[in-house]
């Protein structure tokens, strides 16, 4: 009967797997995160992201035979019994962590028979799962104050890091906390938390798990008064991959650093505009598709800024004249030197006529498309046919939005952005041209960057080639010195796009391996008279591309102090055999570690790249310890400390860290 029992009312268990939905970057750093359908920030704990030090001292607090026992302690039972008919009250509890975990999966009114029925859903709980488990779905929903719920929530909000590498201090006050949540929350009841913690510290000297000394100095250590904000980037790209279905964390193919980088740019570039305009942007990396930056709207609190515009359906203007080309060189009735007529042609009662209104006869096919002419690439749109040219786009995942019409005139007008793409799928084009005429479908999940998605060749890579060509040749900008002058800059092969009515400010382009889309414009689609492609959006694009030069410095270790460009030229003497580099797993960048008395340094740590690590801090090198073989790093005062690592192949990784006194 009690199998039974237990195989018909099993304990919900699944109420852990409501997580919030967690976005990561490619490297799993946090770019957004949002509550769960309750309202609460939950993550699920994994004990091999968690201080292993805190989980013994966690134990030692709250159930210190918890690996000995099935669920019930009868030792606590018969203690909290004895104690309560000696003394006339309840003086002490006897959960354990299990029976803990069980309340926190139903929640009950703290009876006597709901303290038997947590014994009983303990016995099934250690029946299901192991400790291992068992401690994971306590620290996953544990209570930590307002909406707070797990150890993860808890370390991120109140000390703005993961629960990796903890504090004493920190310890003590994640153990007290879920005792008493509300009465006990830091960031409103400093006191009342400031004793708690100090218990806690207390207790833990009793038991034999911490020094007084050390038990002093976190008591003095500063409590945190508010609670961090989460990262909150990339909200359209993270918005969007949390609705897929998938619980918990979900690896995005973002990298953090440009997408972060990407949105400041976007947020300074458009405080030009007085009209209410607002921007978006796409990088792309060409040989994966995978996409490294996606920027829906120069912000929130744009207008309009809650909108994913990459993925509005927006009139290209000219943004598509290079594929039509392309087309064209490949049916072999055109080429870069090709003689094409600029001069006034009506087709049927179609008349275009080029931006500036004038002709100039008899031009070269690359001047045509170099200087964007409307008249010859109507004139090879007819040539080529717009509804094969509507066909060719649609195979390659292009949606285009056009009013039915059989009417060939009105199809011309594809030449002139007579109907709607989205920055996403010109983007699939151009990273297509940047990679040989061959169209694929962006990545926007890790997981399936070498998932080898079959792709729609557009044209061969001959024509590619020879069209990128042409546009690597365009006029520059003003201000702007060509590639060619300009040492170490990206050749970039663009075309800017102006809608009608001066709508939509268009720029796309491919270089270095990657491509870029940016789209200027308001969100309502008014009009802004005289804001064209290549005077509002293509000083974006090149931003953007310099930003990728910039990246590309940083993450190849260029970008640092000549101290460090010396170290690293030194590693870089022996061959390269690990493309990735490096991770800094302490300190992690961004967090604050404590220097107390009986701190005898700390252990500097990393993962990833070609190992054989050599460490520097503010630029001088850190010694390993003849013994361990490790880097110990013993700062002598407070401050902020730049690390930098570099492996044997030259790749690096930094970090900057507080080192405070308590």
């Amino acid at each position: 009967m009690v199998a039974a029992a237990d195989v018909l009312l099993p304990p919900p268990i699944d109420k852990a797997q409501r997580v919030s939905p967690l976005v990561v970057d490619r490297h799993g750093e946090w770019l957004h995160a949002f509550t769960t359908e309750d309202g609460r920030w939950r993550f699920a704990a994994d004990l091999e992201q968690i201080d292993p030090l805190f989980i013994e001292r966690l134990i030692a607090v709250e159930d210190k035979r918890f690996y000995a026992h099935w669920g019930v302690d009868p030792l606590a039972v018969a203690r909290a019994g004895g104690s309560a008919i000696k003394s006339g009250q309840i003086v002490s509890g006897a959960s354990t962590i299990t029976m803990q975990a069980s309340r926190l999966l139903e929640p009950r009114p703290r009876t006597f028979t709901s303290k038997m029925i947590e014994m009983l859903r303990a016995f099934q709980l250690e029946r299901r799962l192991s400790k291992r488990e068992i401690l994971e779905l306590y620290l996953t929903l544990a209570p930590y104050g307002g909406n707070l719920e797990g150890v993860r929530a808890a370390s991120r909000f109140y000390f703005d890091k993961e629960p990796t590498r903890l504090t004493d201090a920190e310890q003590a006050l994640l153990i007290a906390l879920p005792q008493a949540p509300e009465t006990r929350r830091p960031d409103r009841r400093s006191m009342t938390a400031s004793a708690a913690r100090e218990k806690i510290l207390e207790k833990l000297v009793s038991l034999g798990a911490m020094s007084p000394q050390l038990a002093q100095e976190a008591a003095q250590s500063r409590l945190p008064s508010e609670r961090h904000a989460p990262p909150r980037l990339a909200y359209h790209t993270a918005h969007r991959l949390s609705q897929s279905g998938r619980a918990g964390v979900i690896q995005s193919t973002l990298d953090l650093v440009l997408q972060s980088r990407a949105e400041i740019l976007l947020q300074q570039y458009v405080k030009q505009f007085d009209d209410g305009a607002t921007a978006s942007m796409m990088i792309i990396e060409n040989e994966t598709r995978a996409v490294r930056a996606s920027v829906g709207s120069s912000g929130l609190d744009a207008d309009g800024g809650w909108m994913d515009l990459t993925r509005a359906s927006r009139s290209p203007g000219s943004a598509l004249k290079p594929f039509i080309y392309g087309l064209a060189f490949e049916d072999g009735f055109a080429g870069g030197d090709t003689v094409i007529d600029d001069m006034p042609r009506a087709f049927g009662d179609y008349a275009p006529e080029n931006f500036d209104r004038g002709f100039r006869g008899e031009v070269r096919v690359r001047e045509a498309l170099q200087h964007s002419l409307n008249v010859p690439a109507v004139r090879a749109l007819d040539r080529v046919g717009a509804g094969r040219f509507a066909a060719l786009l649609k195979s390659a995942g292009v949606d285009l939005k056009t009013p039915r019409s059989t009417d060939n005139a009105y199809g011309l007008a594809l030449a002139l952005g007579g109907a709607g793409i989205t920055a996403q799928e010109l983007a699939v084009l151009y990273a297509g041209l940047g990679d040989g005429g061959e169209v694929k479908p962006l990545v926007w999940r890790e997981d399936r960057v070498n998932d080898n998605a079959s792709g729609y060749r557009l044209f061969s890579e001959t024509t590619a080639t020879r069209i990128s060509a042409i546009l690597a040749g365009a006029p520059s900008l003003e201000g702007r010195a060509p590639a060619l002058l300009s040492q170490n800059a990206i050749e970039i092969a663009y075309k800017t796009g102006t809608s009608y009515g001066f709508r939509d400010a268009w720029a796309a382009g491919h270089g270095g391996d990657y491509t870029v889309v940016v789209w200027v414009g308001r969100a309502d689609g008014a009009p802004r008279p005289g804001h064209t492609g290549r005077k509002t959006a293509a000083p974006l694009l090149f931003e953007a591309f310099d930003l990728l030069g910039r990246h590309k410095e940083m993450r190849d270790g260029v970008d640092m102090s000549a101290d460090d460009n010396s170290a690293l030229a030194l590693a870089r003497f022996e061959k390269p055999v690990e493309k990735t580099p490096p991770q800094i797993i302490f300190p992690r960048n961004g967090v604050e570690v404590y220097l107390g008395a009986q701190t005898h340094g700390f252990s500097l740590s990393a993962r990833g790249g070609a190992d054989e690590y050599r460490w520097y801090v503010n630029g001088d090198l850190v010694a390993q310890e003849s013994t361990s073989g490790r880097s110990i790093w013993r700062p002598e005062q407070s401050g902020f400390y730049d690390i930098v690592v570099v492996d044997r192949a030259g790749q690096s990784a930094r970090s900057k860290v507080r080192v405070s006194a308590g």
